[in-house]
């Protein structure tokens, strides 16, 4: 009996994986039928296994199989069955109900029965909530998470399920009424609040889910005017709206209420409107915290930023004014003067070193002289500060270069250029240092040299360097091969050089002679494109508007035609008024040129432009 019992144990324990080999060879066959809609075939070998394991996985394909097939009777005792197996599986019930579609008294009979059922069990509810959802009731679905939150008797249960349900069926009072619910009894899940409002208002074509969060915030501020949490939504939304005037009142009410924050919302809504270009209202929110004095939290770093923000305005126009110039200089001056020079003020110092040097003053040659030198000593006193990192003292040496280059001290920039190259050979301001060098092997009329340097850098890590080299080696390239004597191509690097120096009047001079000498020659584009930038600088708005629809125009395919749609949209959107002009010239940016530099900012500029036209 003994030798018996062991002879059978050994013969099950071989059988073992021959049956469970068999088993998955079946499931292999029924899922093949199954996805190739022999759905008869599938029932043959899914009822087996079904019945051998009462797997769920099993149940829900032979369902579906007898669904298919029209055989609703055998669909019913399947799930008759399971019930009676698995009582606490509630969501059978809504596949019973799916059986009697057609018959929906006895369908709502079954839904309603699930429903009843429920208990205090949340993978329960969330299998049955799961189950309608699937079905196309999220309305039932709702009904069965508030049934249980009932139950639990806990009004903050299933918050982010009820209030994505409600938009699924377009409730979109009731799934802010969740959110805002959820922030009153847990502040804490602003964050988790916002992420998910996002989500809502990025998958929604249609205004209603802005609409309904706009009149559910506008609504609960009235009713609870000292609530912090919905202020700070009202800026959150306004934020995501881009309508930055109405954030900034919106903190500034919070300010006033709540001053122990120290005017942090302001400063927030300061930031992004600055990185979404909205200077103007940049300005007044850093302004308004300068204006409570040098004992306001933030003041530090708000009066740098007022700085900032006006340098970046000064920058961006093409024509600037003695007067704002020499107002900016006070200012910055001033705030030196109380800030002192170290290592917290490092931008400070570079933006005025660049205001001092780039906007010399038209009439007094001496104090740009002056002014000069002084850009020149704050740039030497940055590289000379104790304790200030090593990538910051390349970057200003970078700085120190081109200002040199831009006094006619081309020796001295070659060396600080190649010092930095040296200095960080593997990083992208390496990178960006031989590329000035070799713009400066450009200018000197070395193009082999130029040529052979940014060949290299066009497959270098930063993008814009990348672009930047391979725009300049395709100038040197194009005019070598057609211009053996680089006559044409000279004149061209040297009417470049006096640009960059502000020589403008003699840059046109030589720019209009290379016109005149070669109508054909391939230099023409780039020729056309100077002339529109100099003609910027002279506050010769229209005319450079006309120059840059021709490149954009007879040169589509020319690697500047992106650089000259994005020129003349600025152009017509920030001194022209023509708006309507302008994200005409976004639009084809994004059309015409989607790989562009200019994309991303593109985008941004459209999107900004057509909320505000009609």
């Amino acid at each position: 009996m003994k030798r018996l019992a062991v002879a059978t144990l050994f013969c099950c324990l071989l059988a073992a994986p021959l049956m469970s080999s068999a088993q998955e060879s079946s499931e292999q066959m029924a899922s093949y039928y199954y996805n190739n809609r022999e759905f008869d075939k599938a029932i043959e070998l899914y009822e087996p296994l079904y019945n051998r394991t009462q797997n769920s996985f099993y149940y829900q394909m032979l369902y579906n199989c007898y669904l298919e097939t029209g055989q609703p009777k055998e669909a019913e005792r399947l799930v008759e069955k399971r019930i009676k197996r698995y009582p606490r599986d509630l969501f059978l019930y809504v596949d019973l109900g799916k059986i009697y579609d057609s018959d929906s008294k006895k369908a709502e009979k079954q839904y309603k029965n699930a429903i009843d059922k429920l208990g205090r069990d949340t993978k329960q509810t969330n299998d049955l909530a799961l189950a309608f959802d699937n079905a196309g009731r999220p309305d039932l679905a709702i009904k069965t998470y508030l049934k249980s939150r009932e139950l639990l008797n806990n009004r903050l249960v299933y918050v982010m399920e009820l209030a994505t349900l409600y938009k699924k069926a377009g409730d979109y009072n009731k799934m802010m009424d969740e959110y805002f619910d959820l922030l009153d009894n847990a502040p804490g899940n602003m964050g988790s609040v916002q992420i998910a409002l996002q989500r809502a208002l990025n998958e929604t074509s249609d205004n209603q889910v802005a609409e309904g969060l706009r009149k559910t915030l506008i609504s609960r501020i009235r009713q609870h005017p000292d609530n912090r949490q919905y202020l700070e939504m009202m800026i959150w939304f306004s934020l995501q709206q881009k309508d930055f005037n109405f954030a900034l009142t919106q903190a500034k009410a919070i300010d006033a209420r709540f001053p122990e924050l120290g005017s942090a919302q302001v400063f927030r809504v300061a930031q992004i409107a600055e990185n979404n270009d909205d200077l103007n209202i940049a300005e007044q929110a850093y302004s308004y915290i300068v204006a409570k004095g040098k004992e306001a939290q933030l003041y530090f770093e708000s009066r740098i930023a007022l700085l900032n923000v006006k340098y970046e305005r000064i920058n961006r126009n093409h024509k600037t004014d003695d007067s704002e110039i020499d107002d900016l200089v006070q200012q910055y001056q001033s705030t030196i003067d109380e800030l002192g020079k170290n290592p917290n003020t490092i931008t400070l110092l570079r933006n005025f070193s660049h205001l001092l040097a780039y906007y010399p003053s038209s009439k007094n040659p001496t104090q740009s002289s002056q002014r000069l030198q002084q850009a020149s000593d704050l740039l030497y006193d940055i590289i000379e500060m104790p304790r200030v990192p090593q990538n910051i003292i390349n970057e200003v040496k970078l700085d120190l270069g081109d200002l040199l280059l831009f006094a006619g001290e081309t020796w001295d920039a070659a060396l600080l250029y190649g010092q930095v190259e040296k200095a960080a050979k593997n990083d992208p301001l390496g990178a960006l240092a031989k590329f000035k060098n070799a713009k400066l092997s450009y200018y000197n009329n070395d193009f082999q040299w130029a040529k052979s340097q940014l060949d290299v850098l066009r497959a270098s890590t930063s993008k814009l360097i990348a672009n930047d080299a391979m725009e300049l080696s395709l100038l040197i390239s194009d005019n070598m091969e057609e211009d053996s004597t680089y006559d044409m191509l000279e004149r061209y690097a040297a009417a470049d050089l006096m640009f960059y120096r502000g020589q403008l009047d003699s840059a046109l001079a030589l720019l209009d002679d290379i016109s005149i000498r070669a109508l054909s020659h391939p230099l023409f584009d780039e020729v056309t494109m100077q002339k529109a930038k100099i003609r910027m600088k002279q506050g010769r708005y229209s005319e450079a508007d006309s120059l840059l629809q021709f490149v954009a125009e007879h040169y589509a395919d020319d690697i500047l035609a992106d650089d000259a749609l994005f020129l003349r949209a600025e152009l017509n959107e920030q001194q022209l008024n023509n708006p309507a002009r302008a994200r005409e010239c976004y639009e084809r940016i994004l059309l015409d040129y989607p790989v562009s530099l200019y994309a991303d900012r593109a985008r941004k500029r459209y999107n900004a432009l057509k909320s505000t036209l009609p």
